[in-house]
């Protein structure tokens, strides 16, 4: 059971106190009764228990054995004074009922009626235990009487200081739900619903006194990655070290809050924008410049940006300021991240684009708008296609052909991404199998994203894709960016082992432009390294691109991994890899993405139409 402080403080703890001392007339037998009480403290203790479950109303087990630890230590209480150790004794004995009444109302774990009742049950329990030692003790009827007088005054006492906790916990909780109603309960900071309320006084403020309001919309860039690869916990750390370090540097005229997730905003009046809410997104960016120190050790460091749109000038209401940077916020994650945006109105019909955009796409697959093109590999050694990458496009009926850089980070950003990404998986697998069932012995690779990677579907998506269309598992490559295979390293790992098991090959494709290290490497089971095309540029008079290239593809040698070069362009490219002995290689020097029909074409005529200065290989270096 979670322990919170109750809102009473030290000085306010009482402890249940008898009536007044102990009679001198009866002081004797009322000793004799109090031990006797003492000594049968677990009689009390069943006869409570006995009558709570005649109730058939039983709480949680750990609060029912906290009620145990009140009836036991009430008892000890009463049965302290009237054994004659004196009023503190008994007051100090009594004490821990109060630590644990005021805990439960704390905790809210138990309602005050069921409190109530437990009190009245064991003073019920506890004056049958008095009369039944009375009886056998043969003490008098008026040395009862005052027991049970102190009896029912410790029990009157406890229903008093019952009701006096339960109500301090009511008022606290009452102000609790009001902060909690307005600010968020991670970071603090104003919620969404406090800021509008504030910018609306703000722009009140503004119409009256002719004063400029601004608003400054914050998004982390790239949070999802760091959550994905660092965890939650880290995460929510990582939001209320951020929240700690923008707080640092708004001025107490400004407002900042938490509208959700990795978003914040800034509102801001009157003299804070005198140099202008430029100058106050630049301090905001400034601040998030050092690392975050992570984790209980601080040992994880983390680096954030974020990009920043600003919305000024007149706005009818709080909610079109906030949508304006919003806006904005959003060109300047378009323009390349970790940057501030002032709002234009031109942006609107951007953000209307886009909206329509992805209207589409949730469209798309359903009217088969989307189709494949494979771009083909080839094998280094022999100059023969050993392969093709099945590569999505998307042909709309207004738009026409649309690239994917226009579209898969929408599809990524909306999640649409793991159900295209299945129906790729499949339509590449049913035409590798088409092609091999034609005499084409190449292999088809096809593309996975990190949201596919996220969960345990992909494994059903792979073993479906090849059972319907009967390509062989060893024909099928599943390409993983080094950034996507950094992200969950633990989950990664596990769910590329079990495809792996599969008998289908793991290449990491844009290999070296992420963070991973041989260690890392090393435990995923990996077929290829596909070299990623910006070491692959510009060889020809970079010589230390060249000594990269040799250390990537010995890499892949002493760790038992082809090598691949994406990129291929220049003759002189082809010729250096070959001479660093790359396995293979692709790119618009043998051919660019091509349909169903010119792949054909390109796999029957390749032979023919290699030209001597491709085939022929140059001394190994």
């Amino acid at each position: 059971m979670t322990v919170k402080r109750s809102s009473l403080g030290k000085n306010e703890t009482r402890a249940p106190a008898p009536p007044l001392a102990p009679v001198e007339p009866f002081e004797g037998d009322l000793r004799r009764l109090g031990e006797a009480l003492n000594a049968r403290a677990k009689d009390v203790l069943a006869g409570t228990l006995a009558r709570t479950r005649a109730s058939k109303h039983v709480l949680d087990p750990a609060v029912e054995e906290s009620f145990e630890r009140i009836c036991m230590a009430s008892t000890a209480a009463v049965a302290s004074w009237m054994a004659g150790q004196g009023l503190e004794a008994a007051r100090e004995v009594g004490m821990e009922t109060w630590h644990i009444i005021g805990q439960l109302a704390a905790d809210r774990v138990a309602p005050l009626n069921e409190v109530l009742k437990r009190c009245l049950r064991w003073r019920d329990a506890a004056a049958d235990v008095l009369h039944e030692s009375a009886k056998e003790l043969g003490v008098g009827a008026e040395v009862l009487s005052v027991a049970l007088a102190a009896l029912q005054r410790t029990l009157d006492i406890t229903l008093i200081q019952v009701g006096e906790f339960f109500e301090s916990e009511r008022h606290r909780a009452d102000e609790q739900l009001a902060f909690l109603a307005t600010h968020d309960p991670l970071t603090g900071l104003p919620n969404r619903t406090l800021i509008l309320d504030r910018v609306e006084q703000m722009l009140a403020r503004s119409r009256r006194g002719q004063t400029p309001v601004a608003a400054l919309f914050v998004d982390l860039d790239n949070f999802k990655d760091i959550n994905d690869t660092l965890g939650h916990g880290a995460g929510d750390e990582l939001l209320q070290a951020v929240a700690a370090r923008l707080d640092g540097v708004v001025r107490a005229t400004d407002a900042l809050g938490r509208l959700g997730g990795d978003e914040f905003v800034v509102i801001s009046e009157e003299l804070s924008l005198e140099a202008g809410p430029e100058l106050i997104a630049e301090r905001l960016l400034e601040a998030l410049k050092p690392p975050f120190k992570l984790g209980g050790d601080n040992e994880t460091r983390v680096s954030v940006t974020a990009s920043i749109g600003i919305a000024a000038g007149e706005h009818s209401s709080a909610e079109e300021l906030l949508r304006d940077a919003d806006i904005a916020m959003y060109r300047a994650k378009w323009d390349g991240k970790n940057r501030h945006v002032v709002f234009e109105t031109v942006m609107q019909g951007m953000v209307q684009n886009r909206m329509e955009l992805e209207m589409d796409l949730r469209e798309a697959l359903e009217k088969d708008e989307f189709f494949l093109v494979y771009q083909p590999t080839i094998d280094l050694q022999d100059m023969s296609p050993n392969g093709v990458e099945a590569l999505i496009r998307w042909k709309h009926p207004t738009r026409g052909v649309v690239q994917p850089d226009d579209f898969i980070p929408l599809l990524e950003e909306t999640g649409l991404i793991t159900e295209i990404g299945k129906w790729v998986l499949e339509e590449a697998c049913r035409q590798g199998a088409a092609w091999r069932q034609a005499s084409y012995p190449i292999g088809m690779a096809v593309n996975v994203s990190g949201r596919q990677l996220d969960t345990d579907e992909l494994i059903v998506d792979v073993e479906e894709a090849l059972s319907h269309s009967g390509l062989e598992p060893a024909a099928l490559t599943i390409e993983i960016t080094e950034t996507t295979l950094m992200r969950n390293i633990e989950e990664t790992a596990r769910r590329l082992t079990e495809v792996k098991a599969l008998g289908v090959r793991i290449a990491i494709d844009d290999f070296g432009t992420g963070y991973s290290s041989l260690a890392h490497l090393q435990r995923f089971p990996v077929d290829a390294l596909k070299i990623d095309r910006s070491f692959i540029l510009g060889l020809e008079h970079n010589q230390e691109g060249e000594t990269l290239i040799r250390t990537l593809v010995q890499l892949g040698k002493s760790l038992s991994i082809e090598t691949f070069a994406e990129g291929i362009e220049q003759q002189h490219e082809l010729s250096l890899l070959r001479g660093e002995d790359c396995d293979s290689g692709q790119g618009f020097l043998f051919a660019r993405p091509l349909d169903v029909a010119a792949t054909e074409t390109f796999l029957q005529n390749w032979a023919e139409n290699t030209t001597p200065a491709l085939a022929q290989a140059p001394p190994r270096i």
